[in-house]
């Protein structure tokens, strides 16, 4: 695939306080282009949860009460979180979670699409026993050395899906090829359906 003739892909994940529905703990949101992560541009927030990090939820990702007590509040930094993600096509592994998780947060925001890594996978990789972010990683055997922070991180969650994502697309010739097998039905930019023609 021609790389520079993507759209704008923000690849993004996200980390909770462990409730559910969550709370935003970490956001991370990374640029994609000419088939490279583009770090320079990233958008990376911690942000303190109005509920408190459950211990679960803190051995997971790392991100305890104290670490977050002096970070700013959802609505502190909300806007600029919009604001970045703008517009623009995001990815992310099991994107509906992520997605899900953004529009509760940001009800005005709207994608123009959401690919999801582990649905590309299943498409690309037939076969496989799982089809975790970490079970790619090793199919794959993505360089991560670059990648901030460490697993279960957002920053480097988002950096470990670019590199997946890019991996994969190398597989398919089109946009819209990589768009029917990368977009979950229901979720903005899937494919429409053909209607049936009639006589009237």
């Amino acid at each position: 695939m021609n790389f520079p003739s993507w759209l704008s892909i923000l690849v993004v994940d996200v980390e909770g306080n462990g409730a559910n529905p969550p709370d935003l703990v970490e956001v991370a949101a990374l640029p994609v282009r000419d088939g490279r992560p583009d770090t320079s541009t990233a958008g990376a927030w911690l942000t303190r949860p109005k509920n408190p990090v459950t211990p679960f939820a803190a051995r997971v990702h790392g991100l305890t009460n104290k670490r977050l007590e002096h970070e700013p509040g959802w609505e502190e930094i909300a806007d600029t979180v919009h604001t970045l993600l703008g517009g623009s096509w995001i990815c992310a592994h099991n994107a509906h979670v992520d997605y899900k998780v953004l529009s509760a947060h940001l009800p005005r925001w709207q994608p123009a699409g959401v690919l999801d890594t582990l649905r590309l996978a299943k498409a690309t990789y037939p076969g496989l026993p799982k089809y975790g972010l970490d079970a790619l990683i090793e199919h794959v055997r993505l360089d991560l050395t670059a990648a901030p922070a460490q697993r279960h991180r957002a920053t480097f969650d988002a950096y470990a899906t670019a590199l997946l994502l890019i991996e994969m697309a190398g597989h398919y010739d089109t946009w819209d090829r990589l768009v029917a097998a990368a977009v979950p039905p229901g979720l903005p930019g899937a494919p429409q359906a053909e209607e049936e023609p009639t006589l009237w």
